[in-house]
């Protein structure tokens, strides 16, 4: 199998690390992660670069690229610490309208493409712990149109967005995988109450309240599902940029770190946890290819190998950026210095779309005769 990049993939990534050097310096993030998180502005600057549209159809104004490219945007992305709900907005919402009716798809995706629109995902339900068949908000007929009735939580960017793609039930339990539909909410219909993250970015909760709805699709669950694993192999990628930086940040400290008169990088077993922490990193960077390759397989197939990634890049996620932040001292703890708040990210993107715990068991599920070994 060849895993080099294509020549236009390779000018895709000198594109946005040029952009991310350039344009958006530790300094910037820091001061709009003070400032509450804000990403707007950072959002029209990404569509200027036309990364918004990457995953859009050039026949709506996008680029029409796949999830490689998509790979290499979301690496350099969390490589320069981004402060864009990108996996969401630019990946995961133009697959939830590819199951749209074409009107609508003419509708929204041309100025999404363009960053004129923000559609945000609101996915997550508070008693779900990360089940996107768990669905309590309901949606009910009033006439031809469409009321929805519920609460969904942690929308990034929310309180910043113009539309909301939005799963509620027309049938069946709440637990029930059938009877989900998405519709599409626009911003004046729902009560939004936003507040800064953890890692200096935004989120949202909405509140609906008998809000008129646009039906996209009422049958939600095959497209829900696989908006949520290409979300997943983004915040992968996304990850292996985090660690990918926050390693180089950290060799740098400790080669010119001094104690007892030498430098950190010198003593042998501080260099054997940096090995460790390598492997790791290096061990996530195959599980994201793998994810990413796996996007346009069948349903089960691509279900599975995005668990199973998800399950890797996790357990890395947590031992590079505990490791790293050890080797700082105590410096990493500071808001000042930037491992923090790659640290901060990292937590925060293991907790997204689905802590490790959870693709853990979507992994036992998903277990054959095999064990996926051979399959």
């Amino acid at each position: 199998m060849d895993f080099d990049f294509t020549e236009d993939q390779e000018s895709l990534r000198d594109a946005v690390r040029r952009w991310v050097d350039k344009g958006f310096s530790f300094e910037r993030r820091h001061a709009l992660a003070k400032a509450g998180g804000a990403t707007r502005a950072v959002w029209g600057e990404l569509a200027e670069l036309g990364l918004i549209g990457l995953a859009v159809p050039e026949a709506q104004g996008g680029m029409g690229w796949g999830a490689v490219e998509a790979m290499v945007v979301s690496e350099e992305l969390g490589r320069g610490l981004v402060n864009a709900p990108y996996a969401h907005a630019a990946l995961m919402t133009p697959q939830l309208l590819a199951a749209a009716p074409a009107g609508l798809r003419q509708q929204w995706l041309p100025p999404i493409a363009s960053g004129a629109a923000l559609v945000m995902p609101a996915l997550h339900e508070r008693a779900a712990r990360h089940r996107i068949e768990h669905v309590c908000t309901r949606a009910s007929r009033d006439g031809n149109a469409w009321l929805l009735d519920g609460v969904k939580c942690v929308v990034p960017a929310g309180d910043e967005a113009d539309a909301f793609i939005v799963p509620a039930r027309i049938d069946g339990a709440d637990d029930d995988p059938e009877g989900i539909a998405l519709f599409l909410v626009e911003r004046a219909a729902a009560q939004v109450r936003g507040y800064p993250t953890q890692d200096g970015a935004r989120a949202a909760d909405l509140t609906l309240a008998r809000a008129p709805a646009t039906l996209l699709a009422q049958n939600g669950m095959a497209p829900l599902e696989a908006a949520l694993d290409t979300g997943l192999a983004a915040n992968c990628a996304e990850a292996v940029g985090l660690m990918d930086k926050l390693l180089a940040v950290t060799v740098d400290y400790m080669n010119t770190r001094k104690q007892f008169g030498s430098t950190l990088a010198s003593f042998q077993a501080l260099r054997h946890r940096i090995a460790d922490v390598k492997m790791q990193l290096e061990l996530g960077r195959s599980m994201s290819y793998f994810a990413s390759l796996k996007l346009g397989q069948p349903a089960e197939q691509r279900r599975r190998a995005v668990a199973q990634a998800r399950v890797q890049l996790g357990q890395s996620m947590r031992f590079v950026s505990q490791q790293c932040v050890q080797l700082h001292g105590g410096i990493a703890c500071t808001d000042e210095y930037i491992a923090s708040h790659y640290f901060k990210r990292l937590t925060m993107l293991e907790l997204s779309l689905g802590d490790t715990l959870h693709h853990l068991g979507e992994v036992s599920a998903r277990m054959q005769d095999t064990a996926g070994v051979f399959a």
